[in-house]
């Protein structure tokens, strides 16, 4: 009797059964997140405390971004797992939106920190110059930058495939769609530029904060805690450019658990970090915290209030 047949398909089974718990763990933190998500921007556009706060405006843009950005990357998981392939106009249209998300959020970070930086060292300005409607300019600008990043990627494909291309079917991957050896430089490049930039805000306010916290106490320090956990999060979404490199590694060292790691890839790449961002900027905001409180507790009364025989 051949006793390794068994033995293969035993491992087999195996695999497919832990692939699936780990697919069932991403989806629950899915619905986790985005629960959390949508009752920060319930919150935020309940209360004018909120909406006319340039801090808060620009913490519930990254939620918003986090939300569009989540939801993209869980729905590329999910099909990809289930047909793996996908038309190339639909994939060309979803990975778009992704990488705008993408590089939204560390051009964010740096000006949460900025805001900071003035709120702390230059207290007397701030109102002046951290107004509301030059937030939603800083907010305008992030997204036109992004948008000229990926713009030529879209030129360059349209420029040199034919029109069938673009009605046949893909494997959904930034790499393989932009292959073109001028699209992987300039990926390349820009991403250095962007997170080299964000770096250099983040350790210009850090530092320039951590020496005011010496004469002005608590609040300067509690800023620059905030800072730290800015780059604790930017070293997260690197994790997006660093990711395809270490999961290659990986795959190419355990190549008999490319599902397992696959999935593991997407929770450290994808979900963790979106993860981060509402409890460690949201919940440790206690303003914030005790609105969304007040909401959480009111949403679940008044589902109990359903559920109970008149």
């Amino acid at each position: 009797m051949n006793f390794s047949k068994y033995s293969n398909i035993t491992q087999t089974n195996g695999r497919d059964t832990s692939a699936l718990a780990m697919t069932i763990i991403v989806v629950a933190l899915y619905v986790s997140i985005n629960y959390i998500n949508v009752m920060l921007v319930h919150t935020f556009f309940k209360h004018e405390i909120f909406t006319e706060n340039p801090r808060y405006i620009l913490f519930i843009h990254m939620v918003l971004n986090d939300l569009i950005q989540l939801n993209i990357a869980v729905l590329l998981y999910i099909i990809t797992y289930i047909v793996f392939l996908m038309n190339v106009s639909l994939c060309c249209f979803l990975l778009m939106i992704a990488v705008f998300t993408t590089l939204n959020t560390p051009l964010n970070l740096a000006g949460m920190a900025v805001e900071r930086y003035i709120a702390v060292c230059k207290p007397l300005h701030h109102t002046h110059i951290c107004t509301v409607r030059r937030t939603y300019i800083l907010i305008g600008l992030i997204w036109v930058l992004s948008v000229i990043t990926i713009l030529p990627d879209l030129f360059v494909l349209l420029t040199t495939e034919p029109l069938s291309f673009f009605y046949s079917t893909i494997s959904c991957h930034q790499d393989i769609l932009f292959h073109h050896p001028y699209l992987v430089e300039k990926k390349n490049i820009s991403n250095l530029v962007y997170f080299s930039f964000v770096w250099l805000t983040l350790f210009y306010t850090y530092f320039r904060i951590m020496f005011a916290a010496k004469a002005t106490g608590a609040d300067a320090r509690k800023a620059r805690n905030t800072i730290l956990l800015h780059g604790l999060q930017l070293v997260l979404c690197m994790f997006t450019y660093t990711g395809p490199l270490l999961h290659s590694l990986l795959v190419s060292l355990f190549p008999n658990y490319v599902s397992e790691l696959r999935i593991i890839h997407y929770l450290f790449v994808y979900i963790l970090p979106r993860f981060i961002s509402p409890i460690v900027y949201g919940l440790r905001d206690k303003i914030l915290c005790s609105y969304l409180k007040k909401h959480m507790l009111f949403a679940a009364h008044k589902e109990r209030c359903k559920t109970q025989p008149t």
